[in-house]
């Protein structure tokens, strides 16, 4: 959608089906870190350049969560710090229910691979960088899951290689964007890669790229996945300027998610071609509403965004607006596999005070741990497909046939009528859609009276409406001779020429010796013989 509309009433813990054989889930979890605002401060302490944070607090004055965390600014800046360290819970208690929430959401979301954003970036971190391990939070959280779901139950896949390298860790974000998956359900194939070496995305997230295929299949069924995080639409300061600016349909730096999107075009076809696949999915925060020139960037280039199957699921709120940045787009080939989407609205709808950063704001206790309400700010997108080829299978042809109706229209106590007869025929259609209704002739000629004393003209009419395809002529078709069977019954209807013709089924005239079409106007019409 181009704008947001009024956010609803609060939700029901209700999820959409998605069908499919397999299940992809984008998923914004809200500066998930498993590094504290308290840790952290700890973890820099001895630093040249310390690190700090500033706290939201609780009506005991509790740390909940981080207001602002980074290395310190010298006295008399307009900020205690720089605003790089952690985005999420100051304590370990916070962090705790945080990660309850997340976990109970992603658990119950029924997806095998989810792509998720705002996660720590540990490899940004003091602490977690000197360990050289950029997927520290991640392993957090899949321990967490597996914890909840059972053992094995979820893997993640690990950063590639080139991420950890000096010039690219420069490069980053202190939030990033990862995989999660079922092992069960789906294998990776070959490792990811990340989108380095652009300054497209200087201000955002860098695209992070894997391929799956169903766990023990072909690898004509691989897919490719690309998690994403745009720039959000927050004004900086000093403002930003040109096609940067903000607007107040688009927000700012609409100029760079443009720019964003077009080197995600690129970098997702050199990646699906690398890894052999035609079936490419492109997920994440889009930070940009369906109508919104990031969103037209990735439709001319062949994307189609897979909207819910509830036309009034949104995936985020904004003051008091609803609307969708949060998208699965697929190219034509994955989007042939697509069986179904939802938007499972659980968070952007809830009031704030259920939220982790919130717990004991309120003298009312609104935390509500077994639930997944308010787990994020963000509504998890999830879309069923079936990654397997098309395959032409033998198909089922169900035919329907008649004979001798000779315009029985009305029900008489041991005849149907035409009303049962049309009822009958459309209820067999729906439960096969591959239907012939045929009938062998004697449809009309020597007739109930009701037909009869109308030339047979209703008969005609509620075989039509019944939806007959294909009759052979009986014996009585030709009661009025075969001028009449083809000037009158099969002619076209005419209000003034041809009042009483008008059957819509193709009939076929043959001779004992002959199979060519005999229907009027056909290459064996019997009036064109020489």
């Amino acid at each position: 959608m181009s704008r947001p509309s009024r956010t609803p009433a609060r939700t029901t813990w209700r999820r959409g089906t998605s069908g499919g054989d397999l299940k992809l889930a984008t998923f914004n979890v809200l500066n998930y870190f498993n590094t504290t605002g308290e840790q952290y401060v700890a973890d820099g302490a001895e630093l040249t350049r310390k690190t700090h944070c500033t706290y939201y607090t609780d009506r005991a004055g509790d740390r909940i969560a981080n207001n602002r965390c980074g290395l310190e600014n010298p006295p008399g800046s307009p900020e205690p710090n720089d605003g790089s360290g952690p985005r999420g819970a100051a304590t370990d208690a916070s962090l705790a229910r945080q990660q309850q929430k997340i976990v109970t959401a992603i658990n119950g979301l029924g997806a095998d691979v989810v792509t998720l954003e705002e996660l720590e970036n540990s490899v940004k971190l003091p602490g977690d960088a000197d360990k050289g391990n950029r997927d520290d939070a991640l392993q957090a959280l899949v321990a967490a899951l597996n914890a909840d779901a059972g053992a094995g139950t979820w893997d993640y896949v690990p950063s590639p290689p080139e991420a950890l390298g000096a010039t690219n860790v420069t490069e980053q974000d202190t939030i990033r964007n990862g995989f999660i998956y079922k092992p069960a359900s789906v294998e990776p194939v070959g490792r990811s890669d990340l989108l380095f070496g652009t300054t497209a995305f200087a201000n955002a997230r860098e695209p992070l790229a894997q391929a799956f295929k169903p766990t023990g299949a072909d690898d004509a069924m691989t897919f490719a996945v690309v998690v994403n995080h745009f720039k959000s639409k927050g004004d900086g300061n000093p403002p930003a300027t040109g096609d940067n600016a903000n607007d107040p349909d688009t927000g700012a730096y609409n100029g760079d998610r443009v720019r964003q999107a077009e080197a995600l075009v690129a970098f997702a076809d050199r990646f699906a071609a690398a890894r052999g696949t035609d079936k490419v999915f492109l997920t994440g925060d889009f930070n940009a509403y369906s109508q919104e020139d990031p969103i037209t960037v990735l439709e001319e280039a062949g994307y189609t965004i897979v909207e819910s199957d509830d036309e009034d699921d949104e995936s985020y709120s904004f003051s008091g607006l609803s609307g969708s940045l949060d998208h699965v787009l697929a190219n034509e080939a994955a989007l042939d596999t697509v069986q179904g989407a939802d938007v499972w609205e659980i968070n952007a709808d809830e009031a704030i005070a259920f939220q982790y950063s919130r717990y004991n704001y309120n003298v009312t206790d609104f935390w509500q741990p077994n639930l997944p309400f308010a787990a994020s700010d963000h509504n998890p997108a999830i879309v069923g497909f079936d990654p397997a080829p098309a395959v032409d299978l033998p198909k089922q042809i169900q035919v329907l046939g008649i004979n001798d109706f000779h315009g029985r229209i009305l029900a008489n106590g041991s005849e149907a009528g035409a009303a049962v007869l049309s009822g009958a025929v459309e209820d067999l259609e729906e439960q096969n859609p591959n239907t012939v209704f045929a009938a062998a002739g004697d449809l009309i000629g020597a007739s109930t009276f009701e037909s009869f004393i109308l030339n047979d003209k209703p008969t005609i009419d509620a075989l039509n409406a019944a939806g007959l395809d294909v009759s052979a002529v009986g014996n009585h078709e030709l009661d009025q001779g075969y001028e009449d069977l083809v000037e009158r019954v099969m002619a076209p209807y005419d209000p003034e020429d041809n009042p009483e013709g008008g059957a819509e089924w193709g009939v076929h005239l043959r001779e004992p010796d002959d199979h060519v079409d005999r229907r009027p106007g056909g290459a064996g019409d019997l009036d064109d013989r020489a």
